[in-house]
């Protein structure tokens, strides 16, 4: 028998305010045309006063726990994936953690910025499959709009804030691409590259800084990057683009999604495409999608998936998994 991990749940939340693109025309010198045009975007969702990141996955992580008919103390271990952690420490995790009420197990953060939740997923089933967890809690989440330079209207009209969440349980497979579950995953990052998207502050500044952006060159890596750890991916499973289902990429640009896609020789019709209404979500975009997904009715049991994601390191990776 080989040990799958499974996704016994998912959920999300989104923060109440909707920002669309006309709205922020009176901030900054842009318009709905310029924002839809570039990057397809329509409108996105912003954080509450006094609303935190840990606050956004705790939500989704209640959601998750629902739909998957668990409670959080049946959990073993929670990994939260963010770039806006409420505090340098302690940990996102660990706050989820204590508001879940779960005092058991354990919980710690992955930054990979815009590849964080491919990242988590990674270590979640790294842990399932090595018997060290039976079910984890994976959680994207973030406040983005809080690390936006008004002044920059290449970057403050795209991002937005949100979270979402899967449970992962262990469960038994025949190892075969038949079975349910993360069937294979790829990881990267080239530090080179640090200097096309990074947020100019931390403890070497004493300031939080704001996101930096080349956006030209983030697109030729993306659209690059995106389709081969995707291929890599599908060649560790021993499948191809033929056998994929849906594609659930990160929501950043729908024309990085578009070019993605024809790169994998899949149509956009079996792409889930939450861009439009979410902006880019950062970590949170692809569980996000994943939840909104199923909602619609789109992805079903039994459905082979593909999850892909470049962000700030550079980082990127893939995940293969069966519904």
């Amino acid at each position: 028998m080989t040990i799958r991990s499974v996704v016994k749940g998912v959920g999300h939340y989104l923060p109440d305010r909707v920002v669309a693109n006309a709205d922020l025309e009176t901030l900054v010198d842009t318009t709905d045309e310029w924002i839809k045009s570039r990057s397809g975007i329509e409108r996105r969702h912003y954080v509450a006063e006094g609303q935190t990141t840990a606050d956004l996955g705790t939500l989704a992580a209640q959601a998750a726990l629902t739909d998957a008919g668990l409670q959080a103390s049946d959990i073993d271990a929670i990994i939260v994936a963010t770039s806006t952690a409420d505090f340098t420490f302690p940990s996102a995790a660990t706050m989820i953690q204590g508001a879940l009420g779960m005092t058991r197990g354990f919980a710690f953060d992955v930054q990979a910025v815009c590849a964080g939740f491919v990242f988590a997923l990674t270590n979640a089933n790294a842990l399932i499959v090595t018997g060290q967890a039976k079910r984890v809690l994976v959680i994207g989440a973030e406040t983005f709009s809080r690390l936006m330079d008004w002044s920059d209207r290449g970057t403050c009209v795209l991002f937005g804030d949100g979270a979402g969440a899967l449970v992962l349980e262990a469960q038994d497979g025949t190892g075969t691409t038949a079975d349910r579950g993360i069937l294979a995953t790829d990881l990267n990052s080239d530090g080179r590259y640090r200097d096309l998207l990074y947020v100019d502050g931390g403890t070497s500044t004493g300031k939080t800084g704001y996101l930096r952006m080349e956006g030209k060159e983030v697109f030729r890596h993306a659209v690059e990057k995106l389709a081969e750890t995707a291929h890599t991916a599908l060649a560790k499973a021993e499948l191809t683009s033929a056998d994929v289902d849906w594609i659930v990429p990160h929501q950043a640009n729908i024309r990085i999604i578009e070019a993605t896609a024809k790169r994998m020789q899949l149509p956009m019709e079996r792409v889930v495409v939450t861009v439009q209404d979410h902006g880019n979500t950062s970590a949170a975009s692809i569980p996000l999608a994943l939840s909104v997904g199923k909602a619609r009715g789109q992805i079903k049991p039994g459905d082979l998936l593909v999850t892909e994601a470049i962000g700030g390191g550079l980082a990127w990776g893939a995940v293969v998994l069966r519904w």
